[in-house]
């Protein structure tokens, strides 16, 4: 289990432990990245949030967060990261995919991190929520995503993305590890808008949507991608 970021950032031996974990993971998931063949579908949506100029959430299942972090790199995305030791390792690996963090996690600096996500969107940046993170349920979506729509009025663009061959870590979310020269599939769903009055009913029924909405992603990724091994 994870330290509380109070135990290890006093011990040199931890800050040195960070430092080589991140060193090692990030040309790992670079190389693996390169050799990914991405097919997608649905792209029309991404493309139309993306031309509007204005920012939009990023909202897909922890289990799919490798080949999405090496899809959507360099795109100034924000993303939040806990404060403990594995969220400091991972912070310094997708930083040098240019993407940047807001520090905190559903059960440690969650509301911190959520309004500062709310900044960076005020100053365009968009955001991304691995809505079942930070340790699940799996595939249940935590409401991050749908308040932050509402306070800030920007889209939710949901998808899932699924792999033709792979690696499935013992991990509570069973996360996808595309091997090498993978054919991955990525379906993007309409965007979702939670309105800025929506009650405490009404930002529950846009989680089940939007819960709703991923899990019908899943068999058309996996017809997608198995469909293009043909």
């Amino acid at each position: 289990m994870s330290q509380p970021a109070a135990d290890w950032r006093g011990q040199r031996s931890k800050r040195v432990q960070v430092a080589a974990i991140a060193a090692a993971v990030y040309p790992v998931v670079a190389a693996l990245g390169r050799t990914y063949r991405f097919v997608l579908d649905g792209r029309e949506h991404l493309e139309a949030l993306e031309a509007s100029g204005r920012p939009f959430i990023h909202a897909f299942f922890h289990g799919r967060i490798l080949p999405a972090t090496f899809y959507f790199r360099r795109r100034r995305i924000v993303v939040i990261t806990s404060e403990n030791f594995d969220g400091e390792w991972i912070a310094r690996v997708i930083t040098r995919f240019g993407y940047g963090t807001a520090r905190g996690s559903t059960s440690r600096g969650g509301v911190r991190a959520l309004v500062q996500l709310k900044r960076d969107m005020a100053e365009g940046r968009s955001t991304a929520f691995t809505v079942d993170g930070p340790r699940g349920p799996a595939l249940a979506v935590q409401p991050g995503a749908v308040w932050l729509a509402k306070a800030t009025g920007h889209a939710i663009l949901p998808f899932h993305l699924e792999a033709d061959r792979y690696w499935t870590a013992r991990s509570w979310d069973r996360t996808q590890v595309p091997r090498p020269f993978a054919r991955v599939a990525i379906c993007f769903a309409p965007p979702q808008y939670v309105a800025a009055d929506a009650d405490a009913t009404a930002v529950e029924a846009a989680r089940q949507s939007l819960e709703q909405t991923l899990r019908g992603l899943m068999p058309r990724a996996r017809e997608l991608v198995e469909g293009a091994q043909r």
